[in-house]
């Protein structure tokens, strides 16, 4: 469990600032802050150790219309922890919890191409006989989540501010699908540790002029099958409880329901994936008071909601990350309530 810090107003800038673009230089994000270039430095040094806090690069599939799915899998109790673990290990697992009491593992997986999540769906999991029950939730649709982080949304900056610093083409607008090949590898590996690593290092480790690696990563980023992501502890904000809200949409209001909920500020991520409810909604709240609140005051009033469940995170088995030697792990986070999608 984090440390318990005070957070000021600066600092909430600051992690706003970094959600928005993870890449902005010192001097960029001192300018429209108002404070010098080696203020924001030493407090996001402070921030680095008060939240674990990271600036990494991610893949993103979606832009390229790559398989995600969330897998919800019952289990016998005494198992719960061996199974998880062993997913953990898997490559194309990404996110991992414990829930509804240990009974429940929940499992987010990205393939790299259709048709590959059969092997494990069809394949290892039905024939684990600890796991009593499997439901597969593809991906249909992203509402929230993925390059937008949870507290990019938040208001610790103006308006103008949050302008200021949010890049001018974003993430997967310029209409280019551009899939990283095996050239980019290098490059990846090193945005995978340190999503802020100079150019030159980049173009160090992929072999190409520094001006050649900087338009590589711009046309990454500008596909959006890479963004820079931002991780960190939100317990260590005060946000310590996390719940998974699985919502049954009519179909005629299934979009308006997952704009409503992505535009609250409890919400993590919202998705709309096929099976029994068709909605999935992330929420990081302060305490289960505020799950309660959401549940009866936003969701109870959203027109064309049939059912509702919710599924309390008791435990993060991994959270995906890199290794110093960039080899994908999956780091326990217990505590922690932030979510990448």
């Amino acid at each position: 469990m984090a440390e318990s810090h005070t957070f000021d107003a600066l600092d909430l800038q600051l992690l706003q600032a970094l959600q928005l673009d993870g890449r902005a230089s010192y001097s960029r994000i001192g300018a429209v802050l108002g404070v010098s270039d080696q203020t924001v430095a030493r407090r996001l040094r402070h921030l680095g150790s008060a939240l674990d806090l990271r600036v990494v690069g991610v893949r993103d599939g979606e832009p390229l219309g790559r398989d995600s799915w969330t897998l919800r899998l019952r289990i016998k109790p005494d198992a719960a922890d061996a199974v998880a673990r062993a997913l953990a290990r898997r490559p194309d697992t990404s996110w991992i919890g414990l829930a509804s009491g240990g009974t429940e593992i929940i499992c987010s997986t990205a393939f790299s191409r259709a048709g590959d999540h059969e092997e494990l769906i069809l394949g290892k999991l039905p024939r684990t006989p600890s796991i009593t029950d499997i439901r597969a939730h593809q991906i249909l649709h992203r509402f929230f989540g993925g390059p937008t982080g949870w507290f990019a949304a938040a208001d610790a900056l103006t308006p103008e501010q949050a302008a200021a610093l949010t890049p001018r083409t974003p993430a997967g607008r310029d209409g280019a699908r551009t899939a990283p090949g095996p050239a980019d590898e290098a490059l990846l590996r090193v945005l995978e540790r340190d999503g802020r690593a100079p150019v030159a290092e980049l173009a160090k480790a992929s072999g190409l002029s520094e001006s050649a690696a900087r338009r590589r990563l711009d046309q990454l980023l500008r596909s959006g099958s890479l963004y820079i992501d931002v991780e960190y502890s939100t317990a260590a904000l005060g946000y310590t409880t996390r719940a998974l809200l699985w919502v049954t949409a009519e179909p005629r209001a299934l979009d308006a329901v997952g704009r409503a909920l992505a535009a609250r500020p409890e919400a993590a991520a919202v998705f709309a994936t096929s099976g029994q409810s068709n909605v999935m909604a992330v929420l990081v709240c302060r305490d289960v008071g505020e799950v309660y609140r959401f549940l009866t005051g936003v969701v109870g009033g959203l027109d064309g909601v049939r059912h509702v469940e919710v599924s309390p995170v008791l435990r993060n088995v991994k959270q995906l990350t890199y290794d110093d030697a960039g080899q994908r792990r999956g780091r326990p986070r217990t505590g922690r309530a932030g979510e990448r999608g």
